[in-house]
């Protein structure tokens, strides 16, 4: 018998008895005449005794155990003299009577502590040391603990779980597809999905009117910490629904995994258009545990003879609260920050509103304290607080507010983690237009259905279209989007029109689905989440790639196994395929 118990769940109330544990060594420390050893596994540590004056070669043994040794070790629980409240098994300790190596380990690279010195690229090397370590441990934990409650409250919804292929065909919508040559179709390729969303469409054609799935996707797009070659959804497709039970189900779902993961009760899950996410926050995923709306100003900014005010298409504004005890020094670094590539304005106008009534602004020979009063009545602002205000193109002038409005809400430790607020965006627009393509792409799925009342305006003003489309936003991160999808072949027909599609080129691509649509398509929607990104929040953390068990570096590499890799000319031979010199 390898162990009796695991190295966390011993106890004051096992004092006396016999038992025999396994695991790794944490730490030894020899004290002479006695020798203590940290064991440790997946359940947690339990202390191990050793004392030269009962068994003097036991007692060396144990003095000659490195890190990351495992052994079995058996003994009787003791009450321990000095006891750890920091871990369960604290007050308690092992006589050990025997003890035996099951396998030596070398030093490792970095140390296994909840802290360690182990660099990014280090541990993903020895990603399966890394996964010893508190931190990771619990973080693969809380996803499984995630992935259990959903499938949990989706069975309990009635729906059914089912797998949907991997080899598929590529298709020119969306991000780049991995490809896979087929040994026994000459020239031909299947594509790795980059959603199971075709697929999921059929199943409502099948009547499996209540579909989700757990699934791996594939996506050869650049990275960041936040984006993997491969990544996890929690998909979900429904028939006979219409957007609000879609929403109601799947607010449902989050309530639930915040209340059994984390004991949080969520309270309501507000809505927000996109063009509204867009007005006030500069962003379709909004962080909204913090204030700082936008306030539009060119009414209370322009004609005063300031041209970068008068020459601009929109002014706005942000209230920071207190933000008038910032130095001048602050100031300057948030200018500074803006001008950087990565936000890309020009510059920055402050206003601080005094504790005794009065202003001050970085304009003050073009704006007289009334004409500041009105900047602060618009942007909600009191005594004590700070006006930041940018102007320019709108588009580009939102965007970069939304990047310094995050970036003053870490700096002022605004975004807790233990705070959990989820919105819903709805109305997206339906087409995005292109530039480099010279042609409109869908913005979600060429599958997603217009808003009905829009219908009639795809032929004279498809940008005006909304999309019958939804993403639910927590904590400023998009964690899912659906839509309604299209169940009419005509429909769908005249989407992959305003798409660029030929009618040949959609035959060839979605010929199966369109077919499909003939045989009695029930209206249907879905949504899928990003489950890794979920785990993530969840647990706290700003990237995925600590929630996934064996991750991509930012090249797209697993540096632990080197791949990808080379493979050799038999194999390419065998699926006729010629590298170039």
């Amino acid at each position: 018998m390898w162990r009796t118990n695991t190295c966390g769940e011993l106890n004051i109330k096992n004092v006396g008895e016999k038992v025999t544990l396994s695991g790794w060594v944490q730490k030894n420390r020899d004290l002479g005449g006695m020798t203590f050893i940290d064991l440790r596994d997946r359940y947690g540590i339990t202390q191990l005794a050793f004392n030269m004056d009962d068994n003097s070669e036991l007692c060396e043994k144990a003095r000659k155990l490195g890190r990351e040794f495992v052994i079995k070790a058996s003994g009787v629980v003791i009450e321990r003299s000095s006891k750890n409240k920091n871990i369960p098994t604290g007050e308690i300790e092992i006589k050990v009577s025997e003890l035996t190596i099951l396998n030596a380990s070398k030093t490792p690279p970095f140390t296994i502590e909840d802290k360690t010195d182990g660099g990014d690229e280090l541990r993903m090397k020895y990603r399966y040391l890394d996964i010893r370590r508190n931190p990771v441990k619990e973080n693969l934990m809380l996803r499984h603990r995630v992935s259990t409650e959903t499938r949990k409250y989706l069975d309990e919804q009635g729906f059914c779980e089912v797998e949907t292929p991997y080899l598929i065909k590529s298709t020119p919508e969306g991000a780049r597809d991995f490809v896979v040559p087929s040994r026994m179709n000459e020239g031909q390729f299947y594509a790795l999905p980059q959603s199971p969303q075709t697929f999921k469409q059929l199943l409502m054609v099948a009547g499996m009117d209540k579909y989700y799935q757990i699934v791996k996707c594939f996506r050869d797009e650049d990275l960041r910490a936040d984006r993997q070659p491969e990544f996890t959804q929690i998909d979900c497709e429904m028939a006979f629904v219409e957007q609000e039970e879609i929403l109601n189900m799947f607010e449902g779902l989050c309530r639930h995994l915040l209340k059994e993961v984390k004991g949080v009760e969520l309270n309501e899950f507000p809505r927000m258009t996109y063009d509204d996410a867009m007005k006030m926050y500069g962003s379709d995923k909004p962080d909204i545990r913090f204030g700082m709306k936008f306030r539009e100003m060119n009414e209370v900014c322009q004609q005063n003879n300031f041209v970068v005010f008068d020459s601009a298409e929109l002014v706005v504004g942000i209230t920071v609260k207190g933000g008038a005890s910032f130095s001048r020094k602050q100031l300057d670094k948030l200018t500074d920050f803006v001008k950087t590539p990565q936000v890309g304005a020009t510059g920055l106008v402050y206003c601080k509103c005094n504790e005794d009534g009065t202003f001050k602004s970085s304009v003050d020979k073009f704006f007289s304290q009334e004409d500041l009063n009105n900047w602060a009545d618009t942007c909600k602002s009191s005594s004590g607080d700070l006006i930041l205000i940018m102007a320019g193109e709108k588009d580009k002038t939102r965007k970069a507010f939304s990047t310094l409005r995050l970036h003053l809400a870490e700096e002022l430790e605004l975004r807790n983690p233990e705070e959990f607020s989820p919105l819903w965006v709805l109305d997206f627009p339906l087409l995005e237009w292109d530039e480099d393509t010279n042609r409109y792409h869908a913005m979600h799925h060429p599958f997603t259905s217009p808003k009905p009342n829009d219908i009639e305006k795809l032929d004279t003003d498809p940008v005006a279209v909304r999309a019958n489309a939804y993403d639910l936003v927590m904590n400023g991160n998009e964690i899912g989007g659906g839509s309604i999808r299209i169940h009419d072949r005509d429909l769908q027909k005249l989407m992959f029109k305003h798409l660029g599609f030929t009618d040949e080129q959609a035959k060839d691509q979605f010929g199966f689905l369109m077919e499909a649509f003939e045989y009695g398509a029930p209206p249907h929607g879905g949504i899928a989440f990003g489950f890794d990104r979920l785990c993530a929040i969840m647990g706290g953390k700003e990237s995925i790639r600590d929630f996934i068990a064996f991750p991509k570096n930012n090249s797209g590499r697993d540096i632990m196994i080197d791949s990808p890799s080379v493979i050799d000319e038999e194999q390419l031979k065998e699926l006729n395929i010629k590298l170039r010199n």
